[in-house]
This record gives structure tokens, sequence and C-alpha cells, in this order.
């Protein structure tokens, strides 16, 4: 059993975290393109490589896509790879990252996550993030600096491990967490994570012709290996469904990283994959990603103090969508409201709502969900807006108000 380690207490924003832990991680290749505002996390690391604190190599290259296409090499040939990117930056990349998860390599990415253009924004939304969801990478989202940090490292472990090895990214809200300062708690010795990671990248071994070679591009050793070859209709759908396959295993792997990370450390979210708070006897519940779930939890507090039955779910794991968990979490609820910092996209409601609802669809006694559209552009989620959507969740169990499918919160007009 792993035990806590030694620990010690900084103050960082939310990129500086970032870079902090992926400092620690023993990385080889970072490749990476400034963008606000995800550009701190790559310059503190550009810091540390030019201070002699690492020894990974720093390519500092033209655009995002070739960000993306450079760890795409550098991982096929047993790199431990990281990348961090936003906004417009992720949406060039895109196409990299699709063929990123179709070859089953591990890379690490952060997104500071910001609006989408036009019109050009460069403040908070998911919007960005919603881009990726299809792309076959595993999708976390933090709430707060310490998550951010805390996550960096847990996504090598899961990007890694041998029942997944997938891309991981990991969300922090753009300004709200990537430049907000917090006092955080950070594993004193470097060594103590290259333990907790189990030392340098492993790369797999798999059977070609009958006989077990690395899988991974090394002229030292070349292996009857192609990396991103010509598939024709008679093999592509097989080969898509065992890239399926391994997300089965990602929402066990995480649990798991976080059990471990939790004894560690001493710090765990929920079971990994969502986060329940005041679940435990709520007849109402909001459904939040990131950092809106803080402030849902503060009037949450006052709403129980008179004796409100209300409680949240943050959902942690965003893809694969951790269906179960989120089905165990809601299925005694009467009304729940899922808070969306996304555009729609023209769809009946936000991307997180959406998969709510269908998750929702077979049970017997279904509650009532709405949605929340809230926060685009990076517009504050206050307390009083908070409270605003909860009265009327309140009212809508009462059978006051009548339910709706789809509101914008905070907007003007509305």
């Amino acid at each position: 059993m792993l035990m806590p380690v030694e620990q010690k207490q900084i103050m960082l924003n939310g990129d500086e975290a970032v870079a902090y832990a992926v400092k620690q991680c023993d990385v080889d290749v970072v490749s990476a393109f400034p963008i606000t505002p995800q550009t701190i996390i790559v310059e503190r690391l550009s810091e540390y490589k030019f201070n002699g604190e690492v020894d990974f190599e720093f390519i500092p290259v033209e655009s995002e896509h070739s960000a993306m296409s450079a760890l795409v090499g550098a991982s096929a040939a047993g790199a431990r790879c990281f990348t961090a990117t936003s906004s417009q930056g992720l949406l060039l990349m895109n196409e990299i990252l699709w063929i990123a998860a179709s070859l089953r390599l591990p890379i690490v990415m952060a997104i500071a996550s910001r609006a989408v253009s036009g019109p050009i924004n460069i403040h908070c939304d998911h919007t960005d993030v919603m881009s990726t969801r299809d792309t076959g990478w595993v999708i976390l989202i933090t709430e707060n600096v310490q998550e951010a940090y805390d996550t960096t490292i847990q996504a090598f472990k899961i990007a890694e491990h041998p029942d997944v090895l997938l891309p991981v990214l990991f969300v922090l809200d753009g300004f709200v967490v990537s430049h907000t300062a917090e006092n955080l708690w950070v594993i004193k010795n470097d060594e103590d994570v290259h333990r907790f990671l189990g030392g340098p990248r492993k790369v797999p071994k798999i059977k070609v012709m009958g006989k077990e070679v690395e899988f991974s591009l090394n002229p030292k050793n070349p292996v009857p290996l192609t990396f991103g070859p010509f598939d024709m209709f008679d093999w592509y759908f097989e080969h898509k469904v065992s890239q399926f396959a391994a997300y089965e295993n990602v929402p066990r792997v995480v649990k798991q990283v976080n059990e471990e990370y939790g004894q560690l450390t001493g710090r765990k979210y929920g079971n990994g994959v969502i986060e329940t708070y005041q679940m435990e006897d709520a007849e109402i519940a909001a459904v939040i990603m990131g950092s809106g779930a803080g402030t849902a939890k503060d009037v949450i507090d006052e709403m129980r103090e008179e004796g409100i039955k209300i409680g949240l779910v943050r959902i942690r794991l965003y893809r694969p969508f951790p269906a179960e968990d989120v089905l165990r979490a809601l299925r005694n609820t009467k009304v729940v409201g899922v808070f969306d910092r996304a555009q729609h996209g023209g769809a009946i409601g936000g991307p997180l709502f959406l998969d709510i609802r269908s998750t929702l669809y077979d049970l017997d006694k279904k509650p009532i969900v709405v949605n929340y559209i809230y926060g685009l552009g990076g517009r504050d989620l206050t307390a009083s807006l908070v409270r605003t959507a909860f009265d009327e969740l309140v009212e809508i169990a009462k059978g006051v108000k009548k339910p709706f499918v789809m509101k914008y919160l905070g907007v003007r007009g509305e």
C-alpha cells in the first residue's frame, strides 16, 4: 500500500501548478505553441528547461497542429509527452487528436478552457473542450488549482496504464483557475512522483508474427510494425471497435488511480469519475463541471440550512461518460438542473444536458431534467445567479413552476 508522502504548501496559479506538476513527472518531450490563457504553462516549462531543472526536449513549433503532430511522432517512439492549448489552438489541433487516439498514444494535454471565436473572446467557457468529445481522448475536468496540480500527475498514470493506453486531456477553467493564485499542497520530492508513475514510461509489448516486440518506432530496435496505415473497409471497422474496447476500461482505471493518489497524498476527488455533494437524501440535484461547482456548493450549504434537500453532482470524467455512476447518484431525485458552460450548437440543450438526459432515460421513474446555459465568454457565475436557478428547481419540484427544457442563465433579457 502506498503511504502518504512529504508535501509542502506553496502559492501558484493554475497554469503554474500544471507546469510544476509536469516538471515532476519525468517527461521526455514537450511541444507547444502559446495561446491565452494557456501560455503560462509552457512559459514556465521553457524556464525550467533553460534553468536546467529538467532534461526533456522542448519543441517550440509554428502552430498547435504541429505541436500535436510532433508529439505523435515522439510518443510513437516511446517518449512520455505533454502539451497544452486553448480555444482556437485546440480546434486547429483537432485533426491530429483523432490520430493520436487511434494510434493508442498516451499523450497528456492541459486545456485552459476558453470561448471559441467569433466574436473573439479570451475568457472561459467549455465550448472548446466540447470539440474534442468524439476524438477518443479521455477527458477530465478540474474544479480548482489544487485539483489541476493533482490531475496532471494522475493523467500520466491513467494514460500509460496498460489497460488504457489512450491520450488524456484535462481541463482547468481559463482565467478563473488558470490565472488565480491559491495555496496548494505539492509533493515535495520529485522521486515520489516518479515512483507513483512507476518510473519512466514503459512501452507495451505486443506479438507480431509470433514474436514479442515493443510497440514503438525505435530505430535501434526496428520491428515489423506500421503506424498509421491506410485502412480499407474490410478491416477499418474492426480496428475502431478494438480501440473503443479500451474506453470501457477507463472509468475503472481512473477510480483506481484516484484511490492510489489518495493513499499517496491524502487527497481524492469523489470516486475519481464523479464527486457528489450533499446527495445522500437530495430530492433536487445540480449537475455541473469545472470551477462553477465551488460556488454551487456554497449555495447548497445555505439552502440546506433552510431545510431544502438539494445536492450536487460534479462530473470529473467527462469522456468516456460515467453513466453508471451518474445514474446511481441521481436515480432518487425529483428534479435535476444541468449546468452547461458551452454553446448548444442548435441541439435541444447543452452537451452535458444531453448526456445526463440520455443516462436517465431508462429509469422507470425519471426525474425532471432541465438545462441552464451559463457563463459563456467568461460571464461570472455568481452565488445570486446560482440561487436564482436553484430556487426555480425547488418551484419545479413543488409543482409551482412548469418545467422547461433549456434557458440561458445570467444573460440580458432573460
